[in-house]
């Protein structure tokens, strides 16, 4: 196979499905709140250095084979005090929790804070801790340890993963385990999506690092409570206004648990509750629904099919030239090229970047409307059908010569015949063009043709393709 390009730039496109959001909600709202506290790099945890992530101490870096006491005690706080202030504020709420295993093992009070609140607590990962440089058999370890602990101490198992400090495998072998009704290791969209992945369907359920409050522990953060809050209230009035979108909060016990903090996030609920129309749910619970109301229906892809299989199946949308599609398939092709307007991208990008005479060869190979073949019945199926649809197969017999004899003078005149992507007209607009392009100078016949061979092109892929 040539280059195949992994990443989805396409994603929804230009127009999203309906949600449709239990009570008819024009926002699902997920408050996820992040338990890592004890689950952090630290020498008492059998890591190389101390944490320096997310915290209160700026520019923190590691401190390779010791203890970092003022580090230690932050992440204490979370735990200690930051989670129940944020538990009393959220505990009559829908909440996922992402629970690092390691640090829940450590906390078997707050647990049972959480499972008394009846929040979901989903996977995040054994340890708080990098992935990008595991080799790939030591994280997927990780993730089957990650399961065995959080079943162990929670008393189920969680159907969420988030990672959150991923390698390039991380998705791949999550949906690999088939323990997952959803993954959110993604920040890729507003609303959740598929992946094929490890021969299996996975859902993902896309997170936020903007609607979180890590941004009061980086440089290009919040300075206070209102900046946040005003973020927060801006990010989901935006997607109300939209409608049929989900929106994430993302919380840490560390960082939204600190008292300013806290108040501006109990006032953006206040906002939330104000403006209606909101579900808040689990990501269990919007995972569940998507899947019942969007679930994933396997579809050909173009990029991931062999050379001749790929020009088997669209050799044919450049009239009689599949030569386009033998050079379209050595593109870098990848999911944006799997509907029909990244295709037909893909496709037309060979033919416009042909000689001349390849060009003049595809518009040659054009039939003549309403012509001879057509009469004979020897049109390929795709022509046969658009003529058919402009009404070119009804003709009198006077029409019928009237084509004729302008098909004639067209081709004399240009060298090509007169080529006119019919399902955009009607009978007659196609009879007022043909006699107005008639009298076209070649040049610009040449480029008018080209340009209805691509939207020929475009049509056809356009009834195999979403």
């Amino acid at each position: 196979m040539p280059p195949r390009y992994p990443r989805d730039l396409s994603g929804h496109g230009p127009v999203p499905p309906e949600a449709r959001w239990p009570g008819g909600a024009r926002v699902a709202l997920s408050l996820v709140l992040n338990y890592e506290e004890g689950g952090e790099n630290n020498i008492l945890h059998g890591d190389a250095a101390s944490e320096a992530f997310l915290s209160e101490i700026t520019g923190a870096q590691p401190w390779p084979g010791m203890r970092h006491a003022n580090m230690e005690s932050i992440y204490e706080y979370g735990a200690r005090a930051g989670f129940w202030r944020l538990h009393r504020m959220l505990r009559d709420l829908p909440v996922t929790v992402y629970g690092v295993a390691t640090a829940l093992a450590r906390g078997p009070a707050q647990v049972r804070a959480m499972r008394e609140a009846d929040w979901e607590i989903a996977s995040h990962g054994l340890k708080w801790v990098e992935h990008r440089d595991m080799p790939e058999a030591e994280e997927r370890a990780a993730i089957a340890e990650a399961l065995r602990l959080h079943a162990e101490v929670v008393g189920e198992a969680p159907v969420g993963w988030y990672c959150g400090r991923s390698s390039e495998n991380t998705i791949r072998l999550a949906a690999e385990t088939g323990a997952f009704a959803y993954v959110s290791d993604s920040y890729a969209d507003d609303l959740p999506y598929w992946v094929e992945e490890a021969g299996r369907a996975q859902l993902i359920l896309p997170y936020t690092l903007d609607a979180n409050d890590m941004r009061f522990a980086i440089q290009a953060g919040h300075p206070d409570g209102a900046s946040w809050e005003r973020y927060l209230r801006d990010s989901f009035d935006c997607l109300h206004r939209e409608g049929g979108r989900m929106m994430s909060v993302g919380l840490h016990c560390r960082l939204a648990g600190r008292p300013g903090r806290a108040e501006a996030l109990r006032r953006f609920l206040d906002h939330v509750q104000e403006k209606g129309d909101v579900w808040i749910a689990t990501r269990a619970e919007i995972a569940a629904h998507w899947a019942a109301e969007h679930p994933h229906r396997p579809r050909q892809r173009p990029s991931a099919l062999d050379r001749d299989a790929f020009v088997s199946a669209y050799g044919s949308i450049f009239e009689h030239s599949p030569w386009i599609a033998e050079r379209a398939h050595a593109l870098e092709l990848g999911p944006h090229h799997d509907d029909a307007v990244g295709l037909h991208n893909a496709l037309a990008r060979m033919f416009r970047s042909a000689s001349e005479a390849e060009r003049l060869g595809v518009l040659r190979a054009h039939p003549d409307l309403a012509g001879k073949l057509a009469a004979a019945g020897r049109l390929t199926a795709e022509s046969t059908a658009e003529q058919a649809g402009a009404g070119l197969d009804l003709l009198t017999d006077s029409e019928r010569g009237w084509f004729e004899e302008r098909n004639a003078a067209y081709v004399e005149r240009h060298g090509f015949p007169f080529i006119v992507a019919v399902r955009d007209h009607d009978k007659a607009g196609i009879m007022e063009m043909m006699e107005r392009r008639l009298a076209n100078d070649r040049a610009t016949e040449f480029a008018e043709a080209c340009r209805q061979v691509e939207r020929i092109a475009e049509l056809r892929l356009a009834d195999l393709l979403p």
